[in-house]
């Protein structure tokens, strides 16, 4: 069975099928980076009157979402 790339598809009429896939990838793993980076910011913010400021919002974010990258492929790369 020969593998297909992303553009192989688009041939047999998956093209959008695949995308969708993607997509659905990307809304999860926004919404899962948004709940940790917000559990993150109540725990800091919850001592010592600390704030989390917008700057510190967004690099935790990216760097949930690049954690999640990281293990979305190696689950879809068949590392596992």
């Amino acid at each position: 069975m020969k593998i297909l790339t992303l553009l192989e598809v688009n041939n047999l009429g998956l093209g959008g099928f695949i995308i969708m896939i993607i997509l659905a990838i990307l809304f999860v793993a926004l919404v899962v980076s948004l709940i940790i980076t917000l559990i993150v910011k109540l725990i800091y913010e919850s001592g010592n009157n600390r704030t989390f400021s917008k700057k510190q919002f967004i690099q935790t974010m990216l760097i949930c979402l690049l954690v999640f990258g990281l293990i979305s492929g190696y689950i879809c790369g068949g590392g596992f």
